[in-house]
C-alpha cells in the first residue's frame, strides 16, 4: 500500500500549489478542497490529456490521493482492509473525474471518488488499532 510519487512530480505539484496559498481569498479551492468544487467549473478547467502538466489536474489528482489515503486509514482501523491505490494513477483518476463532471455539472467530484472507493475490491491488511488517534473508535 505504498504510493510512489517521483521527486519531480512532487516538486511540480508543490511549485503549482505554493503560489496559490498566498491567494486563498481569491482561490477558494485552496481552502475548501478541489474535491468539493462544482463539477461545472472543474470540467472547464481540467484537461486530462495534459496529465500533471495542467494545474487543475494536479490539484485534483493530489487531493484524490490524500482523500483515498485517509479513507484507507479509516477502513484499516475499522475492518483491516484497504484499497490498493497503485491502481489509480493520473491516467485513471483524471479521465474518471472529468467524464463524471462533464455529465454531472451540478455534482461534486467527491461523489465519483466515494463511488470508486465503495466498488473497488479491498485488500486485507495488517494494522495496529489506535495508531492514528482520529481514526480510532
Amino acid at each position: 500500500m505504498r504510493i510512489k510519487i517521483s521527486a519531480q512530480t512532487f516538486a511540480i505539484a508543490a511549485a503549482m500549489v505554493v503560489p496559490l496559498l498566498g491567494t486563498a481569498a481569491a482561490e477558494p479551492l485552496t481552502t475548501s478542497g478541489i474535491g468539493l468544487a462544482s463539477c461545472e467549473k472543474l470540467a472547464k478547467d481540467m484537461k486530462p490529456a495534459e496529465g500533471l502538466q495542467n494545474q487543475a489536474n494536479v490539484l485534483l489528482y493530489f487531493w484524490v490521493q490524500g482523500y483515498m489515503s485517509a479513507a484507507n486509514i479509516t477502513t484499516l482501523e475499522d475492518t483491516s482492509v484497504y484499497v490498493d491505490l497503485s491502481k489509480f494513477d493520473e491516467t485513471v483518476i483524471l479521465p474518471l473525474v472529468y467524464d463524471f463532471c462533464s455529465k454531472n455539472p451540478t455534482k461534486k467530484p467527491i461523489g465519483v471518488i466515494d463511488d470508486l472507493l465503495s466498488r473497488t475490491p479491498k485488500e486485507k491488511g495488517t494494522w495496529t488499532k489506535g495508531t492514528v488517534p482520529w481514526a480510532a473508535n
